[in-house]
């Protein structure tokens, strides 16, 4: 039993130190007591092997099988180590990096804030990996095939070509655009963000699996493309790429769950434009430069680069186009441009004004209208920066001062036509909302308030356009025809006004009021559509409405005085009959409450429809009698004569006085 258990023990020594270190551990030994140990581990070998052929002769082929295994395990544990299957790593990469741009600032165009997310959650895997770079003096640490042993290694490097991105963009959305410098700048940052996305690509092709590994390859197109669109040089290579992305989010849109589908497939159009253009540049497309801004429609964070790449090249063809505009003409007047920048920017506000008046305006929804129409103030604000600045800088020259201020009144009555048609647009928007029932539980509720409100700016603009025209001394006809319009304009808008007034008032409940002033819209209206009638143009639009609005307060005012008859009647009747309950001994209650006719299947809460308070008890609860001890009243107390005492009371010396006092009496 000894020698059973002594060998074993030597056999598991000697199979867990290497052989090196048995050698060393031998000689070491001194010569006498080698030699004995020698023979004892040969004979505790020997009586192990004969022990366990012994034991192997007699058990189960299974357990022969395990003694096999067992026997490998200790002369080879290397081999079985190399044959090991390393497990790979999975990254959904594009619904990693759409959800953190969607959270944190992409949503809104804000990449400074996604930067700043980028640097925070690198800083966060540098540490939580144990990563870091040194204290104080940095040392460089690679990340290679060895040092990925987690998929957060991964991580580490597409949010670090993530950072190095949204920078770069960051850079692209400057307010005057980049300068020379800024744009070195922003054309390394893209570089690093290659750099990385080629490195995440080479790594996932060994640490993760195929899916991952595809679109790490299209992410890496993706960032050579971008760097080559922003560089303007070699069209074809940058189409490559696009295209290589492009047929990647293809296939990939195929598998999976519906959301990354949805996913591949928006990218697959973020990427189209882009495409589109590289064509344009090639010359393999005949897409015209006014065509090319139907392309960027489709928002996303990977359209922002096409989209600062078109308006440069839009505004390219608007300086072009500029050269040849020399005046601006408006009411008959003609004001020549002399400034560029000028000639620019109004421009580009004609070319905006075409997309809202055209014959596709009507196909644009409400909301991308009211962007163009920001686009537009935009575009005249700047104009009018730009003439003003050349005022100030004119010397006393009074023909050029003329006609620069003519030109700012130009482009400010401009710029209040179009705020106006913006205003109708959101007063148009309001009335489809206070129209139609609303069945959706989320959609905000439009009240007559709110087109009170729009119709009041809309009265604010029209006056302020009316002073800006009838300023001037010398009036053309074509102002003072524009100046009557105005006019009925605004009479017009107060008719539209006091109608949804006296809505809101009909809301409240209060039909004298609002049929009052159902009656006056409908006096200001006819007004106005006589006027409108009188005037020359095309006004049927405007005389239109004002019919409709005289139909609407017509009816409307007999629907409040109806009603008002009724409320009325309804009011005496509940009053007479309140006066016949009346009791002596006090108002008797009409309505029991619950607690009262619990016997009676009938609801106390009422309709539902219908805003009444629930009479389920009465509180607070009524006073009741109770029993108490009774008063006892003392009478004879007042009959009463005591005694007196003054004989007891001790008296006051110091009202007797002093020693002089008593000597002299």
């Amino acid at each position: 039993m000894w020698v059973e258990t002594g060998c074993i023990q030597c056999l598991i020594h000697f199979g867990r130190v290497p052989l090196s270190q048995q050698r060393e551990s031998t000689h070491n030994i001194g010569s006498g007591t080698t030699s004995t140990v020698s023979l004892h581990l040969k004979f505790s070998l020997a009586r192990f092997v004969s022990f366990s052929m012994l034991i192997s002769s007699s058990s189960s082929g299974s357990m022969g099988k395990e003694s096999q295994v067992s026997a490998m395990e200790i002369d080879a544990p290397k081999s079985m180590n190399s044959d090991q299957i390393v497990p790979k790593f999975s990254i959904n990469v594009l619904q990693l990096l759409k959800s953190a741009q969607m959270q944190h600032g992409l949503r809104h165009g804000d990449y400074t804030r996604y930067r700043r997310y980028c640097t925070a959650r690198l800083r966060r895997l540098y540490k939580s990996l144990k990563f870091t770079h040194g204290r104080g003096k940095y040392a460089k640490r690679a990340i290679t095939e060895s040092t990925v042993t987690e998929v957060r290694f991964l991580h580490l490097i597409i949010y670090t070509a993530e950072r190095a991105w949204s920078h770069a963009m960051e850079k692209r959305q400057l307010p005057n655009g980049p300068n020379a410098r800024q744009r070195i700048y922003l054309i390394g940052r893209l570089r690093k963000a290659v750099k990385w996305a080629a490195l995440f690509s080479q790594l996932c092709a060994v640490k993760a699996d195929s899916r991952t590994s595809l679109e790490a390859e299209a992410y890496e197109s993706y960032m050579k493309g971008s760097l080559l669109f922003e560089q303007d040089q070699n069209w074809d290579v940058a189409l490559k790429n696009f295209k290589s992305a492009r047929a990647v989010y293809e296939e990939l849109g195929k598998y999976g769950d519906l959301d990354n589908q949805i996913l591949c497939r928006e990218r697959v159009e973020e990427l189209e434009p882009s495409i589109r253009y590289c064509l344009h540049k090639i010359g393999q497309s005949n897409l015209q430069a006014s065509e090319l801004l139907q392309i960027g429609d489709v928002e996303g964070p990977a359209l922002d680069l096409f989209k600062a790449k078109l308006e440069a090249v839009m505004a390219e063809a608007r300086s072009q186009q500029a050269a040849s505009m020399t005046e601006f003409l408006w009411l008959g007047h003609r004001f020549p441009i002399s400034n560029a920048k000028t000639r620019v920017s109004i421009l580009k506000a004609q070319e905006l004004e075409k997309d809202i008046r055209g014959s596709s305006a009507d196909s644009i929804s409400a909301d991308k209208r009211l962007v163009i129409f920001d686009k537009i103030f935009s575009a005249y604000h700047e104009a009018r920066g730009y003439i003003r600045a050349d005022l100030a800088n004119t010397g006393s020259t009074d023909s050029v001062k003329d006609d620069l201020n003519g030109l700012d009144k130009a482009v400010s009555a401009v710029l209040g036509e179009r705020t106006i048609e913006r205003n109708l647009l959101l007063v148009k928007v309001a009335k489809s909302k206070l129209a139609k029932r609303h069945d959706d539980k989320n959609e905000k509720v439009t009240k007559p308030e709110e087109l009170v409100r729009l119709y009041d700016l809309l009265l604010q603009n029209t006056a302020d356009l009316s002073d800006l025209v009838s300023s001037g001394r010398d009036k053309n006809p074509e102002e003072v025809s524009f100046a009557e319009v105005c006019s009925c304009k605004s009479l017009a808008f107060r008719a539209q006004r006091c109608f949804y007034v006296a809505k809101s008032y009909s809301v409240a409940g209060k039909r004298a009021e609002a049929y009052a002033l159902y009656c006056r819209a409908r006096n200001l209206a006819d007004d106005a559509l006589k006027k409108f009638q009188m005037l020359d143009g095309d006004n049927k639009t405007m005389i239109k409405e004002l019919e409709d609005l005289c139909n609407e307060c017509r009816s409307n005012s007999c629907i409040e005085h109806a009603l008002g008859i009724m409320e009325e009647k309804k009011t005496q009747e509940n009053l007479s009959e309140r006066v016949s309950n009346i009791t002596l001994s006090g108002a008797e209650r009409l309505e029991k409450f619950l607690l009262e006719k619990l016997d009676v299947y009938e609801s106390a809460v009422g309709d539902s429809n219908v805003k009444c308070t629930p009479r389920i008890a009465g509180f607070p609860p009524a006073f009741q009698a109770i029993s108490r001890n009774p008063i006892v009243l003392d009478l004879a107390y007042n009959t009463i004569e005591f005694p007196s005492i003054e004989n007891r009371m001790k008296k006051d010396r110091r009202a007797k006085g002093g020693f002089i006092s008593r000597i002299f009496g």
